[in-house]
């Protein structure tokens, strides 16, 4: 820039020597010059074959939201670092969800400091999707919601990364109210403990507070279809689940939220609620679920009060006892406790709207999601023959 000055310069103080010094005096310069790392720098046109500036690290990549949050990132040109525990091959379909280069795998630890530091040195964003529905033997909620989220955070701020995003839960509090458990949801109570322990040690962090998510492979519809959750037909709930209210949202919903969040730097140090446009009575999602199944009265459907079911409250309770890892359709006391919380949603806290997220109603999306569970889908009737569609569920104002 400087030749092009002194040219112009030049060329003025031939015609005129006043106007020349002039121009050469307006001129503004800077001893102190700017170091760009190239790497950083965006490239190409937008899509997946580009680079958008972002190097995220994702923790929890390979969860019912890890893998929509990949693929968005990664086809808009986001660098991804995918840490992962475990086999390699659990996370190995993830490497297409961007070009050539830009996904990489690298194993790590939640309770190893190092492995951490490997994993975000050099990103820009680091975002935690780690979480927990039930306890184990080597991971308490404590150590994964509370502790292992402190960690991610300490060691992304001592790293100089400028966005971290923490992914909590909605209705989380630091005592959570008893509704089947006498002491309530330990869950929730720690997810409570994991947001106090982020915002110390990284206090810009954006936190989203999602409600029931549902998708491909969620636990929320699937919850509800599989077998192993109802009595033969019929389907115990606590109080028949009509004093508890929910405000599902789709899992593409929520990832737009996060990359929206992701994007505009104004998000930081800010809380988000994640929930659906629209709020239901639980007993009515799960009748309407069932009669998009096409398991009505005909079929045997009936739903109770489980507080009168000491039977199905016994095989909760062998379930959760004689799981080795993954408890038998999700079916556990600290599940059935959250299910029947009541979703809060407080007014002075922003959701994903305030993001610009268009939000998909249920009405739309849900008898897509469970054409898979329909009764005799298998038994020489389709999915798509002629059949009244069931009356949706009724809203809660």
């Amino acid at each position: 820039m400087a030749a092009v000055i002194f040219t112009g310069a030049h060329l003025l103080k031939q015609q005129s020597g006043i106007i020349g010094i002039a121009y050469i005096r307006a001129a503004n310069y800077s001893s102190e010059s700017k170091a760009y790392n190239l790497s950083q720098l965006k490239r190409g046109t937008g899509g997946r074959s580009s680079f958008n500036g972002i190097v995220a690290t994702i923790f929890g990549n390979s969860g019912f939201v890890g893998r929509y949050l990949c693929n968005r990132l990664g086809k808009t040109g986001t660098q991804l670092i995918l840490p992962y525990r475990g086999d390699p091959y659990d996370v190995m379909r993830l490497k297409v969800c961007g070009d050539l280069g830009q996904v990489f795998f690298h194993p790590f630890d939640i309770r190893d400091e190092d492995s951490i530091a490997k994993v975000v040195r050099y990103s820009n964003v680091v975002i935690n999707l780690i979480g927990r529905d039930w306890e184990t033997r080597n991971f308490s909620f404590d150590d994964v919601h509370v502790k292992g989220a402190r960690l991610l955070a300490k060691v992304a701020k001592q790293s100089g990364v400028e966005r971290f995003i923490h992914v909590s839960s909605l209705n989380a509090e630091e005592s959570p109210k008893g509704i089947i458990l006498k002491n309530g949801s330990k869950f929730l109570a720690s997810k409570w403990r994991g947001e106090q322990a982020v915002l110390e040690e990284f206090p810009e962090a954006t936190i989203f507070r999602p409600a029931d998510i549902y998708g491909q492979e969620d636990r929320f519809l699937r919850y509800y279809a599989h077998i192993w959750r109802r009595q033969g037909t019929w389907l115990p709930m606590w109080r028949k689940g009509e004093q508890t209210i929910k405000q599902p949202l789709h899992v593409t919903d929520f990832v737009s939220g996060i990359v929206a969040a992701v994007r505009d730097p104004d998000t930081a140090g800010q809380i988000y609620q994640a929930v659906g446009p629209k709020r239901y009575q639980l007993s009515e999602l799960v009748d309407w679920f069932f009669r998009l199944m096409r398991k009505e009265k005909e079929w045997g459907y009936w739903r109770y009060d489980m507080r009168f079911d000491p039977v199905f409250q016994l095989r909760v309770t062998l379930t959760e006892m004689a799981r080795v890892g993954f408890p038998i359709g999700n079916l556990h006391w600290e599940r059935v406790e959250r299910e029947h919380v009541t979703d809060v949603v407080h007014r002075n806290i922003p959701t994903l709207e305030d993001l610009g997220v268009n939000l998909i109603e249920m009405e739309e999306q849900v008898p897509w999601e469970l054409k898979p569970w329909i009764h005799g889908l298998y038994q020489g009737h389709d999915a798509e023959e002629p059949y009244s569609a069931p009356a949706p569920p009724k809203v809660v104002l």
